[in-house]
């Protein structure tokens, strides 16, 4: 097949940091091409040089773009090209419309004036090409992730694309919603769009992508061809940590004591819509190290419920009773909540869980500042001192405490997050989608950290969207669905056969 891209033994510096090193890739017409490497390995850094982020000067190496020599010195210089990038942060306006959103900078117009009915006509084509059902008019604000991801392709599409490339498309999305996005993708290559898909869900990479390149510390590892039957998901796993990975989740020896946090009768309405119950009757139990999984679609209501334990820092007309040792405990504030013992890690660690201009040092100590403080003065010793340690035992890639978080891969800053939360000495840690957005060598750094901690006698809930890891993880299951409980399933019952019929049945 013609190769449409190659890019020729491309190298990237920063101060102190070499991200990519003699890299070379080469994307055949037509086909869907994925990359795959840990968090920092140099993916999105390869496709800000290609697009033109990094301007033509600023690296070493060649890019050959449709048999030409490319100098991009703009991302417009890659645009006019049909080169489009859509990064893992969309970048809509909110409060503008679907209309205004895809032409925005590309507007059709003349003499200076808009030509709205024209640009309304196209953007209805453009939406009925990507499979998104909302009127030219909407505003972005209303939409779902999965529907703004739409936008931003179908925008891509208003600038003529021939190379789309899409940085973690699904992460952030519903298992309806990728499968979705991973069928438009098929049916663009079949009108002949090129694409390259950064993505860490292996499972994805191996539905869609012809080829994949592994990426590991900078430097590209190899080369798989899918249609030559090369591809497996322990295969890509090998070449991305280094290492076999003979087993996905570290083993633990399950021992699970007396029930350490309970709920009884559980009701959480919408903070907006008086007619919503989001929570209804629920009921559960988590015993000294114990680790139990809350299953549910995106939806169901597993962050609502969470948050609302948690302070009640979600819904309105909250009640029921929240339990700690088989007794009641008040846990109507945050405050209150990590008092009795409670830690919450967010589902969203960027916005909710680190102030990313702040230090691993000041992010470290933030839940329990009085632990560092003498007469409401922070010492700034013993503020390094905890951190140093959390560093060393969490084992944060970084050469000093000192560092913004705002730096950090994904796989770290959510160490850091743990980190926080774990200076508070909790019984009960609640984690939210503990490993969504980081790489397969970071994730099993994270369910080591979670067995050591069931070790430990912390009660643990882990709620996550990827059954294979509630799975992997987990003692017992609730399955969860319109706010409540349908089903409860020990590890030896569970299955994502299992889980799904629970959910379906309701």
């Amino acid at each position: 097949m013609t190769a449409l891209l190659e890019m020729r033994r491309i190298s990237k510096s920063f101060p102190g940091v070499k991200a990519l090193d003699d890299v070379s890739l080469s994307v055949a017409e037509g086909e869907i091409h994925a990359i795959c490497g840990e968090n920092g390995a140099g993916k999105s850094t390869l496709m800000k040089v290609l697009s033109g982020v990094y301007p033509t000067g600023s690296y070493d190496g060649q890019i050959v773009y449709d048999g030409q020599l490319a100098e991009f010195r703009t991302i417009r210089d890659s645009e006019d090209r049909g080169i489009i990038i859509i990064h893992q942060e969309l970048a809509l306006v909110p409060l503008l419309t679907i209309a205004e959103n895809i032409f925005l900078g590309n507007e059709r117009a003349s003499r200076g004036v808009i030509d709205w009915p024209e640009t309304f006509r196209q953007t209805e084509a453009l939406l009925a090409k990507v499979g998104l059902r909302q009127t030219p008019g909407t505003r972005v604000e209303s939409l779902g992730v999965g529907q703004q991801q739409l936008v931003e392709i179908a925008k891509a599409l208003s600038k003529n694309v021939r190379l789309l490339i899409l940085d973690e498309p699904t992460a952030a999305l519903s298992e309806g919603d990728s499968q979705a996005l991973l069928d438009l993708l098929l049916e663009l290559k079949s009108q002949g769009v090129t694409s390259i898909i950064i993505s860490h869900k292996l499972n994805e990479v191996r539905r869609v992508a012809d080829s994949v390149t592994v990426i590991r510390d900078g430097a590209a590892i190899s080369t798989i061809d899918a249609r030559a039957g090369d591809l497996t998901e322990d295969r890509i796993v090998r070449d991305m940590v280094g290492r076999d990975m003979a087993h996905r989740y570290p083993e633990r020896e399950r021992r699970a004591g007396e029930v350490v946090f309970e709920l009884q009768n559980w009701n959480v309405w919408h903070r907006d819509s008086r007619d919503r119950q989001m929570i209804r009757d629920l009921s559960m139990t988590v015993r000294a190290g114990e680790v139990v999984g809350i299953a549910g679609l995106m939806g169901s209501g597993r962050t609502e419920l969470a948050m609302s334990v948690f302070g009640k820092s979600y819904g309105r007309n909250i009640s029921g009773t929240a339990l700690m040792h088989g007794q009641p405990v008040d846990v109507s504030t945050v405050d209150r909540a990590i008092a009795a013992g409670l830690a919450y890690v967010t589902e969203d660690r960027k916005t909710l869980g680190l102030i990313l201009d702040e230090t691993i040092r000041r992010n470290t100590v933030l839940a329990n500042l009085d632990k560092v403080a003498s007469r409401g003065v922070v010492d700034e010793g013993r503020e390094t001192e905890v951190a140093e340690g959390y560093r060393r035992a969490m084992r944060i890639r970084t050469p000093s405490v000192f560092q913004k978080v705002v730096n950090l891969s994904g796989g770290n800053q959510q160490k850091v997050v743990l980190s926080k939360w774990l200076f508070t000495d909790p019984e009960v840690l609640i984690l939210d989608e503990p490993t969504r957005g980081i790489d397969v060598g970071a994730k099993y750094e994270i369910y080591s950290i979670i067995n050591d901690l069931s070790a430990q006698g912390k009660a643990v809930v882990m709620i996550s969207s990827e059954m294979p890891e509630l799975l992997g993880m987990c003692d017992r299951i609730y399955v969860m669905n319109e706010g409540r409980f349908v089903g409860e399933l020990t590890a030896a019952e569970a299955s994502q056969e299992a889980i799904m019929s629970l959910i379906v049945r309701e």
